[in-house]
């Protein structure tokens, strides 16, 4: 399982991150425990204390519960609430962005929905 880290971000905001888009992507459910702080850290050949760090940020932004004895836990509305922030995000910074960038060369929906790549997986 191989990584590459950003060096402009700190790494335990690109571990946030990760466990944050396998929420959203539907890799970690309601109620799956996360991995190991010392699974993780092994893994990723990363210091055990950044592995913390990034999962007491998800426990204080409520996404994961930490459970005595037994690890760490996606909680109840976890991919609620981050479809909710994420999307807020989104508007906020990254879309005024992206609009003025479209306006400028010119594309409306119709023509990016027209040349936009066909993900069969994610079609209704």
């Amino acid at each position: 399982m191989a990584i590459t880290w950003n060096d402009s971000v700190p790494i335990y905001r690109q571990l946030r991150e990760r466990v944050v888009a396998m929420i959203l992507d539907g890799a970690l459910n309601e109620g799956d425990p996360l991995p190991s702080v010392r699974q993780v850290a092994a893994d990723f050949q990363i210091n055990p204390l950044t592995v913390s760090k990034a999962y007491q940020e998800l426990v204080d932004d409520q996404l994961v519960e930490k459970r005595r004895g037994l690890g760490m836990f996606v909680t109840d509305g976890a991919r609620d609430a981050l479809l909710k922030s994420e999307r807020e995000r989104f508007l906020r910074e990254e879309w005024p962005a992206l609009y003025a960038r479209l306006q400028r060369l010119g594309l409306d929906l119709k023509t990016l929905l027209r040349e936009a790549p066909k993900d069969t997986e994610n079609q209704p």
